[in-house]
This record gives structure tokens, sequence and C-alpha cells, in this order.
């Protein structure tokens, strides 16, 4: 399933490897990515695929959470149906 991630905070050492560690271990696959850093502030979308037989997106928002949270950034995970829906103009 094609997921969006968001991953938004102040830039450090670090976000990306640990962001991507943690799909990793849960063997999604990074489609796509793209990231800025504009006066100190990260600001990161990745796009990835999560596989049938694997972690839930639910399971997958927790674990993000969580990892945000230990890292100070905010992780977002959406479907990428839904992700696409809500920013329409």
């Amino acid at each position: 399933m094609k997921t969006v991630l968001t991953i938004i905070g102040s830039d450090q050492v670090g976000i990306v490897a640990r962001v991507s560690s943690q799909l990793a271990e849960n063997k999604i696959n990074i489609l796509d990515i793209n990231q800025n850093i504009v006066n100190g502030f990260f600001n990161m979308v990745m796009i990835v695929d999560l596989p049938d037989n694997g972690i839930s997106l639910k399971d997958l928002q927790s674990q993000l959470t969580v990892l945000g949270n230990d890292i100070g950034v905010t992780i977002k995970a959406q479907h990428a149906d839904i992700f696409t829906a809500m920013h329409r103009i």
C-alpha cells in the first residue's frame, strides 16, 4: 500500500537515518524521497510501500509517533489516496 510520510522539525544529525532504519526494520520500501532545510527547519516527504503481509498502517503510525518523539520531530503517515484527496486544489 502506497503511504505518504511527512517529517517536520528542527534540523539535526540522524533524522533520515533513524526514519529509514525504522522503515527497513519493517520491510518497507522507500519509493521516493524529498527533503529540504530552510533556516534550520527540516522538512521531508517520503512515498513508501507497505507490504501486503507486513505491518499495518495503524501500527506504523504508532511506531513513527514514538520515533518522532524520541528524535524531536513530527512524523505523520497517511494512505497515499487520502493524502492526495486532502491536498487537491
